[in-house]
């Protein structure tokens, strides 16, 4: 039943399609983030849909959407020049099989996420495609949620709805995109259009709020709560009574802690104990390890170079006995160890050249929200555009903070975030020109024929605005 509803709303989808094209674009975002076809058991693995929906998502625009309206913009050259970075190392790989296996999805998640900002050429397209995007992750998110309130949590046992390690389906990497939602539920809750922001939609957005806190714990991932202490103090730049806030905060956690099961107290004690902790001993380890290898290697070693590592570090093992606490030290030997973090991934797959590119992807990125955030929060007539571009922000700075522990450099979903904020950048730059225009016109009729500005000054004021 589950496999047939499935594969039944993803041909709806595709059959909405034929009449409004987008929806190709937004089926793609669906089938990418929760990937039906590895939930369902007969029907939606028969058939490529995500080709297929990639296929009929560069056809429909192709087809249909009008052209005059695409900027290329920076930050999709960046992506541009990293894709082809990372076909480069793919050619010199160390394990070529293995490398050929992950460029299989990187490049289709790259080469979409410079596509989609063509097809967002209206505020409704970009607010649809963010809305995907929150509730097919909100689909996993709630059903992660629910499944820890009925005690179903734990490290390594809170089943999601495949099991599968991998994508946004690893404990850690839902805990970085539901702590990094956060905030854009928050804009959906003030400025949606789609779903007005009435009282329904701020209900479901609590509830959905308090879930996307609920992962980290479930999943006990400790990469979660140095996310969500990431975003209270990102939060702390927007609130307008700073101490009631951080007073609230301390007494939410206060009430919360007594309910948090003994597990999680252990788990998130090691984040201060990490040198007792074998998993994060190894993280500097294998750190260490790709540092001096870049070093060797300054062009990268192509994808899943660190099945190449192997090295030795000391673990420290605590006994306590009566009153008498005991260390002893043993040497523990590993090999082809993951990266554990996205920036140490990207230098050993792609070197000091693809190191470069990717934090120039996200610098920028960080940049240009904060100065669509700057240049409209004072706006006359603008609402809207400030605090998403400001939510976008506040979600990368959230992933970047969660990258640093976990190999997610490649991530549909972060791409997919980097493909939103280009579009928006993109389309309030063409707002913008087109006030610069009008502005320019009215000017230049003042100067000729001052009857004549005035009629003009009137019809800009009835032109469509910004928000439109």
């Amino acid at each position: 039943m589950l496999d047939l509803a499935l594969f039944l709303f993803v041909m709806a989808l595709f059959a909405l399609g034929l009449r409004r094209p987008f929806v190709w674009v937004l089926a793609y975002l669906y089938i990418d983030i929760l990937a039906p076809q590895k939930i369902g058991w007969t029907l939606t693995p028969l058939f490529p849909i995500s080709l297929i929906a990639f296929v009929l998502a560069f056809v429909g625009w192709a087809v249909t959407d009008t052209k005059s309206q695409i900027r290329f913009t920076l930050r999709q050259g960046i992506m541009v020049a990293f894709l082809g970075w990372c076909f480069l190392t793919l050619q010199w790989a160390d394990f070529p099989v293995e490398a050929a296996t992950k460029w299989e999805w990187v490049w289709r998640a790259l080469v979409f996420a410079i596509f989609l900002p063509f097809t967002l050429v209206t505020r409704l397209r970009i607010e649809l495609a963010t809305l995907v995007v929150t509730l097919t992750a909100g689909a996993i998110i709630i059903s992660a949620s629910l499944k820890t309130v009925l005690g179903g949590g734990g490290y390594g046992n809170l089943y999601f709805f495949v099991n599968d390690n991998s994508n946004i389906y690893e404990s850690s990497t839902l805990s970085t995109v539901a702590v990094g939602l956060i905030p854009i539920i928050w804009w959906f809750m003030h400025h949606g259009r789609v779903f007005p922001p009435d009282w329904r939609v701020k209900l479901f957005g609590w509830a959905f709020i308090f879930a996307c806190l609920l992962t980290p714990v479930g999943t006990e991932a400790r990469t979660g709560l140095v996310c969500i202490g990431v975003l209270a103090l990102l939060l702390l730049r927007d609130v307008k009574r700073r101490l009631t806030f951080v007073a609230a905060g301390a007494a939410m956690v206060l009430m919360a802690a007594p309910f948090l099961p003994q597990s999680y107290y252990e788990r998130m004690g090691l984040i201060a104990g990490h040198e007792e902790d074998q998993s994060a001993s190894t993280r500097l380890a294998v750190w260490q390890w790709t540092y001096n290898y870049a070093l060797e290697n300054p062009m990268g070693g192509g994808f899943d170079s660190y099945r190449g590592n192997r090295f030795e570090y000391r673990l420290p093992q605590v006994e306590e006995n009566a009153n008498t606490t005991m260390v002893e030290y043993r040497d523990v030997v590993d090999e082809a160890r993951a990266f554990h973090s996205s920036i140490f991934e990207v230098l050993g797959e792609q070197g000091w050249v693809g190191l470069f590119l990717w934090l120039w992807l996200h610098a920028s990125g960080l940049w240009q929200m904060e100065k669509i955030r700057r240049h409209w929060r004072a706006r006359e007539g603008a609402s809207w555009q400030a605090p998403l571009a400001s939510a976008l922000q506040m979600a990368q700075i959230i992933y970047l903070v969660g990258s640093l522990f976990q190999g997610i450099a490649y991530q549909p979903v972060i791409l997919i975030l980097i493909g939103l904020q280009c579009g928006l950048w993109a389309y309030l730059k063409r707002c913008d020109e087109a006030a610069s225009g009008r502005a320019s016109r009215r000017r230049a009729a003042q100067r000729s024929d001052p009857q004549r500005a005035t009629s003009l000054s009137n019809a800009s004021r009835s032109a469509p605005s910004s928000d439109a």
